[in-house]
Parts: C-alpha cells; structure tokens; sequence
C-alpha cells in the first residue's frame, strides 16, 4: 500500500529551495529548538502556563500548583532560567519565578490555543 502523505515523484523547485534554504541556514535553528525542548516536558508546561497566568510564582507555590515536590519544581523552573525562558529574584528565604518576556508568554498562549482548536476541530 502507497503512503498517501508522500510525494509519488521526485520534482524540486530550485528556486524555491535555494531562497527557503538560505533563509532557513541563516536562524540560529538550534537554540529556537532549545525553547520548544523547554516545554516539551508536561511539568514544565505547566509551570510555564502557570507563570502566564500568574505574574511570579515563589517556588513553593508553583510546587503545591503542579503537585510536586519543592526540589522538582526548583530543579524544573531552573532548566526553564537556564534556557531563557524564565527569571528569579531572591527576596529574602524566598525566590519568585517569572517568565523572561513577552515573547515567550506568546509561545505559552498560542500554545494552549492552538490545543484548544485542535480539540474543538476533531
């Protein structure tokens, strides 16, 4: 049986791909993958979801929110500092979590829409 999603022949646009490519080895693709990598993890979504929802977490809170231990939750919302997705601040025996910036509370929100859509579509 032919797979259906294959190309049955073998038929390049050159232009295409010379222009494409070019522009694809010009992004530094392997640290945007580091991002998608970040949150590819179900615990780190959600830490990340919640960090969306609520300005700054301390780090027992988002433990108690993802039903996780306080050393889980520090050793994921370290991960997601050290791929620059996230940010601290020590507040005397405390230290509150928040996302880096803008662009990356986008990526949560168009994340979850996204899911949304593909639940509501099928």
């Amino acid at each position: 049986m032919k797979e259906q999603d294959v190309c049955q022949v073998n038929c390049i646009d050159r232009e295409k791909v010379d222009r494409v490519a070019a522009q694809v080895n010009e992004q530094n693709t392997f640290e945007a993958a580091k991002i998608f990598k970040a949150l590819s993890d179900e615990t780190r979504m959600k830490i990340a979801y919640a960090l969306y929802v609520e300005k700054e977490l301390c780090v027992c809170d988002v433990a108690s929110i993802v039903n996780a231990s306080t050393a889980t939750a520090s050793h994921h919302l370290r991960l997601l500092k050290n791929l620059g997705l996230a940010k601290y601040r020590k507040e005397g025996k405390l230290v509150f979590y928040s996302l880096i910036d803008d662009h990356v509370k986008q990526l949560i929100h168009i994340a979850f829409e996204h899911q949304k859509e593909m639940e509501n579509s099928g």
